[in-house]
């Protein structure tokens, strides 16, 4: 199994999946280079030696790092939002991602508290849905992802 963790952050999601991967490998890709040490450390402290930390740009096509259909499960979460060109975001994960393989989508819904982003930020769940189905992206099923996020699992045919 290869997962990727675009937009890793501190490795929150990445430590996870590290956790339920016991045979292959996690990808924690992260933009701010500063963040990668971090991830690093958290995996180490973990006993986790499946998480490869990649510097990458996850508006561009293989700016992952990561080959052509080689993810099983793609997780974006609380990304979305942020990302300035949300298309060439979902390119790439329908890039690395394998057939059959599944993006996990989890952003801050349209009702979201005051620790979220700016209301004029938020992405909908149907935009959401729609940005990757535009891509032949096949949504498969919703998630709860807590009282101010959704979630939603496609999959690439």
């Amino acid at each position: 199994m290869i997962v990727a963790d675009l937009g890793a952050g501190t490795g929150f999601y990445s430590i996870a999946a590290g956790r339920m991967v016991t045979h292959g490998k996690v990808y924690a890709i992260e933009v701010q280079k500063d963040f990668l040490p971090t991830i690093k450390d958290n995996a180490k402290r973990a006993g986790l030696k499946n998480i490869e930390c990649l510097w990458g740009n996850v508006e561009k096509l293989g700016g992952t790092q990561i080959g052509d259909n080689v993810v099983d499960k793609v997780i974006a979460s609380n990304i979305l939002f942020q990302v300035e060109n949300k298309d060439r975001f979902a390119d790439e994960i329908k890039r690395i991602l394998k057939p059959g393989g599944q993006v996990l989508v989890v952003d801050w819904s349209e009702v979201s508290s005051a620790m979220g982003p700016n209301v004029g930020m938020l992405i909908s769940k149907v935009r959401a849905q729609e940005i990757f189905e535009k891509r032949g992206l096949v949504f498969k099923r919703e998630i709860n992802a807590g009282e101010h996020h959704y979630g939603i699992i496609l999959e690439k045919l």
